[in-house]
C-alpha cells in the first residue's frame, strides 16, 4: 500500500570523483548524529566501502541505492526502508553528478537517484584551482537538468580567507547559496589501495579517528542549520517502504522468464560452455518450519555485502550467523548453507590459506551439496589456489592478481539451474576486480553475460553458485527463498 512519506534528505553530489563527496557526506552524517539526530546513511551505486564509513558515522547500517542493479522503481522504497524512524537522510552520490551506467544515459547516476528521491542536491566543488570560474561550473551543473534541484554548494580545498571571499562573491552573483567551506589544510587522510578506500573493518581504530575528523571539519565549516532546512524541503514520496517479508510473501518462486529482445535465451548455447552441472547428491535432510542456519562470511577479508541479502534470508526462514574466515576454524554449528560475498581475499590470501581447518570445513559442506552462494571474493576463496596460496578447493580453478581492472555493470541470464536461480532468470550485476580465474573443466557456468562481450561467467557445481558478479537480491527476492528452501532439502 502506498502512502505519502516525507523524510528530510540531502543528496551530496560533485562535478567529478575526487572532489570530496565522501568527506562531506560522512562528516554530515556524523555531525548530525552528534546533535542527537537519527541519521539514515545511503550511497548511490554499487560501492561497498563508503557505506562502512557511513555506518561508523551514523550508527546505522549503510545502504546502497542502485537504479541499475535494482531498477528505478525500487530506489525510493529501499530508501524509505533504510530511513524508517530517522530525522534526516544523507545520500552520497557516485562519480560526477550526471555519470551513470555506460551507454544508458542518466540511469544509475547521482542525478537520476536525486530525481527518484525528489531530494535537493548539495554540490561539493573542489575549488583548489579556481576562483570566479566556480560560478560558471556551478551554473552549468545547476541548469543542465531542470528536474535536478541543486540547492547549494559546499566548497572544498579552499586555500585562504581571500580565496573564500572570491568564491563567495562569484557564487552570490550566480544566485547559488554556499552552505560550507572546507579548508585545504584540514583534509582528512583516508588511505586507498587498488580498489578504493581501505574498508573500515581493516582499520577500525584509524577509521573512527578519520570519521571524527570529518565530523569536526564539517561542523566547523558548514551551516548545519541551513542544510537541515534544505533537507526539510524535499518532496514527499508516494510509495511504501520496501519490506523483505512482504516482497517474499507476495512474489512467487523465480519463474522461467521470457528473455527480453536481443537477450540470450537459456536454450541458446554461449561459446565456451564447460559442461553440465553435476547433480547434488541426494541425502536425507530434516525438514521443518523452523529456521535453517545460513553462515555468512564476514571479517576484514569479506566486507562487501548488501544488508538486504541477510534481511531476505531471514524473512525466508533462515537464521543468519556471521563468521570470520580469518579467525574461525569451523563453520557455525548446524550450518545448512553458506554465503560468501565480496572483499579482499587477495590481501589476506596467506591468512585465509593458513586457516586449513576452515578451508576443509567449507569443502566438506560443499561436497554434501549444501547451497553455497559466492560472489567475487567468495569465488576466489572457493578456488583451488589464489596467487599460489591454497584455498578451499571446491572449484577446479586457480585465481591470480593482475594489473588490469575489470569494472562495470552487467546484464546476465542464468544458464544453469542452481541453488539461487532457475535457468533463464535474468539479473543485473556489477564486476569490480583485479583478478582472473582460470577454470578447469566439467562445471557448468552460472551466467551468460552479453556486455562488454558475449561470454560465460562463474560456476555451478552441486549446490555451489559462484561468480564474479555482485548482484542485489532485492531485484529478484525469490533467489533468497530458493536458497533457503534448498538449505532445507539438500
Amino acid at each position: 500500500m502506498s502512502s505519502s512519506v516525507s523524510v528530510p534528505r540531502l543528496v551530496v553530489a560533485a562535478p567529478s570523483s575526487g572532489s570530496g563527496k565522501t568527506t562531506v557526506a560522512t562528516g554530515l552524517m556524523a555531525a548530525f548524529a552528534a546533535r542527537g539526530l537519527a541519521v539514515s546513511p545511503h550511497k548511490v551505486g554499487p560501492d561497498y566501502i563508503d557505506p562502512g564509513y557511513h555506518a561508523l558515522a551514523s550508527g546505522r547500517v549503510g545502504r546502497n541505492l542502485d537504479a541499475y542493479l535494482c531498477g528505478p522503481e525500487l530506489v525510493a522504497p529501499l530508501f524509505l526502508h533504510g530511513a524508517r524512524g530517522c530525522d534526516i537522510a544523507v545520500v552520497e552520490g557516485v562519480m560526477g553528478m550526471f555519470d551513470g551506467a555506460a551507454g544508458e544515459g542518466e540511469l544509475a547516476s547521482t542525478a537520476h537517484v536525486a530525481k527518484l528521491l525528489r531530494a535537493p542536491v548539495v554540490l561539493v566543488v573542489d575549488a583548489s584551482s579556481q576562483s570566479r570560474s566556480v560560478a560558471a561550473l556551478v551554473h552549468g551543473f545547476a541548469s543542465w537538468d531542470p528536474e535536478v534541484r541543486v540547492g547549494g554548494v559546499i566548497l572544498n580545498k579552499v586555500a585562504s580567507d581571500r580565496h573564500e571571499e572570491l568564491l563567495r562573491e562569484a557564487l552570490e552573483s550566480a544566485g547559488v547559496p554556499v552552505f560550507g567551506v572546507l579548508r585545504r589544510v584540514a583534509q582528512v587522510d583516508t588511505p586507498s589501495r587498488h580498489l578504493g578506500l581501505v574498508p573500515v573493518a581493516e582499520r577500525r581504530a584509524d577509521a573512527v579517528d578519520a570519521v571524527a575528523a570529518m565530523a569536526e571539519q564539517v561542523r566547523v565549516g558548514c551551516d548545519l542549520e541551513g542544510l537541515m532546512g534544505l533537507a526539510r524541503g524535499a518532496g514527499a514520496l508516494s510509495c511504501a517502504a520496501w519490506d523483505a517479508a512482504e516482497v517474499l510473501g507476495s512474489s512467487p518462486p523465480p519463474p522461467l522468464p521470457v528473455p527480453s529482445p536481443g537477450a540470450a535465451a537459456p536454450s541458446t548455447p554461449l561459446p565456451g560452455a564447460r559442461g553440465t552441472a553435476r547433480p547434488a547428491p541426494t541425502q536425507p535432510h530434516p525438514t521443518s518450519d523452523g529456521p535453517v542456519r545460513v553462515a555468512v562470511a564476514g571479517g576484514p577479508a569479506f566486507t562487501f555485502s548488501y544488508a538486504e541479502h541477510s534481511e531476505l534470508l531471514t524473512a525466508a526462514g533462515a537464521e543468519v550467523i556471521v563468521f570470520d574466515p580469518l579467525r574461525d576454524e569451523q563453520l557455525p554449528d548446524g550450518t545448512c548453507g553458506l554465503v560468501i560475498g565480496g572483499g579482499f581475499p587477495e590481501v589476506y590470501a596467506a591468512e585465509l590459506s593458513a586457516n586449513e581447518p576452515l578451508r576443509k570445513a567449507v569443502s566438506a559442506l560443499a561436497e554434501t551439496g549444501a547451497p553455497v552462494a559466492a560472489e567475487c571474493a567468495g569465488l576466489l576463496y572457493l578456488c583451488r589456489e589464489l596467487d599460489g596460496q591454497p584455498m578451499c578447493g571446491v572449484l577446479d580453478a586457480s585465481a591470480r592478481m593482475e594489473e588490469a581492472l575489470t569494472l562495470g555493470y552487467r546484464d546476465a541470464v542464468a544458464v544453469s539451474d542452481s541453488s539461487l536461480a532457475v535457468a533463464g532468470t535474468r539479473m543485473r550485476g556489477h564486476e569490480f576486480h583485479r583478478t582472473v580465474v582460470e577454470p578447469g573443466a566439467g562445471d557448468a557456468a552460472a551466467w551468460g553475460v552479453r556486455v562488454p562481450r558475449r561470454r560465460l561467467e562463474g560456476f555451478v557445481q552441486r549446490g555451489v553458485h559462484a561468480s564474479y558478479l555482485h548482484t542485489h537480491w532485492a531485484s529478484q527476492p525469490g533467489v533468497a527463498r530458493r536458497f533457503v528452501e534448498r538449505c532445507r532439502t539438500s
